[in-house]
């Protein structure tokens, strides 16, 4: 704040006047400290200054002070300028309405648009896929093409191993007379032999 100023005067002035409305000397205060750097301390002597020179009023309501601009300075206003005023004000609502949601709008686009994807990063979305089918595609035709395949037949084979294994653990007697025990007979009870591979 320069000197010339005298410590905010005009500042304030002008600001009271503008918003034609009472204020503590803290709504001032913070309502003009980061746009002007005024300091608290010159914020309430120059509010007490304007008051004494006349140029705003002052009330005071126990300890607090409330300042605002002086309402001599502004002109009569008629019952049919403030209809038209209030009529102004309703139109202009309505226009703020309307731009906002036009706005609200415009930013839900902008989000949709953001969170798609550009050609650029479909196409190489697309690429990566095509590389991932075709690695899919060589495992399946070289699991098609082994020779080595289990048959259903071996599966239950070796399932029917691993759980007898498995019960075998905690038998207290042998494989052999659990076999018989279950009625469970084997290739070699029946004389079998496997063809060999």
């Amino acid at each position: 704040m320069s000197k010339k100023d005298n410590g905010g005067l005009t500042v304030i002035f002008a600001y009271l006047n503008e918003k034609n409305r009472p204020y503590s000397a803290q709504d001032v205060f913070n309502n003009l400290q980061k746009q002007h750097g005024l300091g608290k301390t010159a914020v309430v002597k120059a509010m007490e200054q304007l008051a004494l020179e006349g140029k705003i009023k002052e009330k005071t309501y126990g300890k607090q002070k409330i300042y605002f601009a002086d309402q001599a300075q502004f002109g009569e206003v008629s019952e049919a300028d403030l209809k038209a005023i209030d009529s102004r004000i309703s139109d202009l609502s309505t226009q703020v309405q309307a731009i906002s949601q036009g706005c609200r709008q415009l930013d839900a686009e902008l989000k949709e648009l953001n969170s798609s994807l550009t050609t650029e990063e479909m196409m190489s979305e697309i690429q990566e896929l095509k590389a991932e089918c075709s690695g899919y595609r060589e495992r399946l035709e070289k699991i098609k093409s082994a020779t080595n395949h289990v048959t259903p037949e071996q599966k239950e084979m070796v399932w029917a191993s691993d759980m007898m294994g498995s019960i075998l653990e905690g038998y207290p007697k042998t494989k052999k007379q659990f076999l018989e025990e279950v009625g469970v007979e084997t290739d070699e009870d029946c004389k079998v032999t496997m063809p060999s591979t």
